[in-house]
């Protein structure tokens, strides 16, 4: 087999398995030294839990246990409902928490109601406690007065009080709704308590409701992310029961995401306190049933999906705080919009997270502008943008392509050197390297262009697999780019695609029995890998196969031109 053939198998595997080891988070850091959760506060007496501490200095809070949804009171008969185009929010007046967020401009796949609801059931969704000292003052079962009932959040935005009183204490909240961006402000002011400083604890969990049609891919995204300096992403599936696990801080948001979809809570004041601590509480698995065989063949098989209820610490100097929650779609522009890296809470692989974060971001950008300055729909954009990356790298797979040739010209005075200088491996390779320099040849020139290849190769596998701009977007027969063609037409022509690329890729090429096998073999394994992946990454694949296809059909006549020559 011959080496550009081999390097290309190689990474053709890299891409496809590789992805699966490098998007796990990072082994957790060190505890840091002076905790700001005393051990006392890391013993909850129900669950088991995980705990973000802070590298600043705050306020003990002796026992403090993760909120049980099971123990969380129910929501008040009738919710204040705050409404705009873009979204419809809930809240219990128990504890002003939000039980509902309905994003009008998506739609759920899963069974039940068609409308994008988030929060799930009974939740302890933004839920809060008061730390001052040593006690500890819930507000979940606190009944808060609304201001109003009803809001229709206009051009101008709209503001939702809650007052609450239990004896000399009075807790007002106020939330604020912009009708353009799925971000609510909350600030928060404290009377008749005895304390000037202290730390508010904010809930968000136990995690969003799946409304994609495929629920496992969703369990196996759920994940806490926070922001330090970067961004670390610890899976829910990494949480076992009775684990408890330390991350530091402080953190300019705190997240939990599911595939497509984001809640997070943000420090988003200039000079503000950053999140302290947080704690992420394991909660109990559930069975989910999917295919086997790469997920569309095969006998089922059930699959455990976590949830975790997560908790972060915020200081309240002087009785007060304030700080963002954004509720919504992982769309690129939008969280750029919101600042502090929030477009970053898919960290791709963090061994390869310099390279491929920038790259996915160019990638997004490109796709975003192609839809909306072409007019073009999402389908036929990923076809020309296959194009586009096929002829970008031309130059680069030209000048492999040409180098391989070379190296198989100089075949047979290689073999003759390494049977003259087989008992001298010095003298063999000295002989090679004039070789090359006699001809011109370089040994790696028809790997370099290729291994450049990779981070774009990577990128595009990330990018496709989880941008929510293709979600629910049909094409043609597709009835949505994110899942995998129902008819397995798309992976079909990216096999045989692959087969009419390796196969001109042969021709004026020396016989060679493996070779000849990995051209039948490779189409057939990777037809029936790609089975499972969704229609816009094979697509993609497939269009960018068939581009590639003049590239090999020229370089194989410039082969056989350079046969006739030498005879």
């Amino acid at each position: 087999m011959d080496r550009r053939t081999l390097l290309a198998i190689t990474l053709i595997l890299m891409v496809l398995v590789l992805p699966s080891v490098i998007m796990g988070p990072p082994p957790p850091r060190p505890i840091a030294e002076g905790p700001a959760v005393p051990p006392e506060a890391a013993s909850p007496a129900d669950t088991p839990d995980t705990v973000v501490r802070s590298a600043q200095p705050v306020l003990p809070r002796p026992g403090l246990a993760p909120v049980d949804t099971a123990s969380v009171p129910p929501p008040s008969p009738e919710p204040v409902v705050v409404s705009s185009p873009l979204y419809r929010y809930e809240f219990s007046p128990r504890g002003a928490r939000l039980v509902g967020a309905v994003l009008n401009e998506y739609e759920s796949f899963a069974a039940g109601p068609p409308e994008a609801q988030l929060i799930p059931d009974f939740s302890g969704f933004l839920t809060y406690r008061l730390v001052f000292g040593q006690d500890t003052v819930s507000l979940v079962d606190w009944e808060f007065e609304p201001s109003s009932r009803a809001i229709d959040v206009g051009a101008g935005g709209a503001e939702l009080i809650w007052v609450a009183r239990r004896g000399a204490a009075t807790v007002r909240l106020v939330y604020s709704f912009d009708p353009e961006r799925y971000l609510i402000r909350i600030r928060g002011e404290l009377e008749g308590i005895q304390a000037t400083a202290g730390l508010l604890v904010v809930g968000l969990g136990p995690r969003l409701r799946s409304i994609d049609f495929d629920s496992i891919v969703d369990f196996r995204s759920y994940g806490v992310v926070t922001k330090a300096r970067s961004t670390d992403n610890l899976k829910f599936s990494k949480l076992d029961s009775g684990e408890r696990r330390t991350l530091d801080g402080p953190f300019e948001w705190v997240a939990i995401k599911s595939k497509y979809f984001l809640a997070a809570i943000l420090a988003v004041e200039d000079g503000q306190a950053r999140f302290g601590g947080a704690v992420a509480t394991g909660g109990p698995r559930t069975q989910a049933q999917t295919k086997g065989f790469l997920g569309v063949i095969g006998r089922r098989q059930v699959v455990q999906a976590t949830q975790a209820n997560v908790l972060a610490s915020l200081p309240m100097p002087a009785g007060a705080f304030s700080f963002a929650l954004y509720i919504g779609p992982q769309e690129y522009r939008r969280l750029a919009r919101i600042g502090h890296e929030l477009q970053d809470v898919n960290p791709y692989g963090w061994i390869l997270r310099p390279v491929i974060g920038p790259l996915s971001i160019l990638v997004v950008r490109m796709l975003l502008w192609m839809h909306e300055t072409l007019n073009l729909a999402y389908g036929w954009v990923l076809i020309l943008f296959g194009i586009a990356i096929r002829l970008a790298l031309w130059p680069l797979n030209q000048k492999a392509m040409r180098s391989t040739m070379a190296m198989q010209a100089l075949q047979p005075e290689m073999k003759d050197i390494q049977e003259r200088y087989k008992h001298d491996k010095q003298q063999q390779q000295k002989e090679m390297m004039g070789l090359y320099r006699k001809h011109g040849a370089n040994p790696l020139g028809g790997c370099l262009p290729m291994v450049l290849q990779m981070p774009i190769l990577f990128t595009l596998f990330f990018v496709f697999l989880n941008t929510i701009v293709l979600r629910g977007v049909p094409f043609l027969w597709l009835p949505d780019l994110s899942l995998a063609d129902p008819l397995y037409i798309i992976p079909v022509i990216m096999g045989l695609s692959m087969f009419a690329v390796m196969k001109i890729g042969q021709i004026g090429v020396p016989p060679n029995p493996q070779t000849k096998m990995m051209v039948y073999f490779m189409p057939i394994m990777l037809t029936f890998l790609f089975l499972g992946f969704s229609a816009g990454l094979n697509l993609y694949y497939a269009t960018s196969n068939i581009a590639s296809i003049p590239q090999q059909w020229g370089v194989a006549q410039e082969r056989m031109r350079r046969k006739k020559a030498q005879k």
